[in-house]
């Protein structure tokens, strides 16, 4: 006991914590990203911006995900690999691909763009889509995540 408090629900707590730190810095750097994005999309200003503000939304992005993958497993220690903990594991192997997509495949495209000195032009469509597509794939990925925490916490 540590000031009397079970040392298993203290490491409990501190993975809750972790696992929550993770939601705060990736989901808040994927809402900075997709508001930029949504700015960018009809404006030349917005598209140079949006591309200068994922060199810093990207590297959090994967901060988030890697303290998602540390709390989870902390808080979900000894617990039974079913329901919620499965459900948020798939949730994170399916973000880890989509971040991948986007880091290794979206971002040298946009890279390639600023230092090309086209960072202002807007973003040709079939590549709108893939960046479209993968955000709606990172935002439901995220906010169900954390809807399903919230689900365990509360009520189961």
């Amino acid at each position: 006991m540590i000031a009397g408090i079970e040392i298993s629900s203290f490491i409990k707590f501190i993975g809750l914590f972790i696992f929550l730190a993770g939601f705060v810095i990736g989901m808040g750097a994927v809402t900075v990203i997709d508001v930029h994005g949504l700015l960018g999309n009809n404006s030349r200003y917005w598209t140079e911006t949006t591309i200068r503000v994922h060199k810093v939304t990207k590297p959090l992005i994967w901060v988030g995900i890697f303290l998602l993958i540390l709390g989870g497993l902390i808080f979900y220690w000894g617990n039974p690999f079913v329901g919620i903990p499965l459900l948020h594991t798939i949730i994170v192997i399916i973000l880890i691909a989509n971040g991948v997509f986007l880091s290794f495949h979206i971002s040298p495209i946009l890279l390639k763009r600023e230092k090309e000195g086209i960072a202002r032009e807007l973003l040709p469509i079939s590549l709108k889509r893939k960046i479209v597509a993968s955000l709606i794939f990172s935002d439901f990925g995220w906010w169900i995540a954390l809807l399903l925490l919230a689900w365990k916490l509360t009520i189961v």
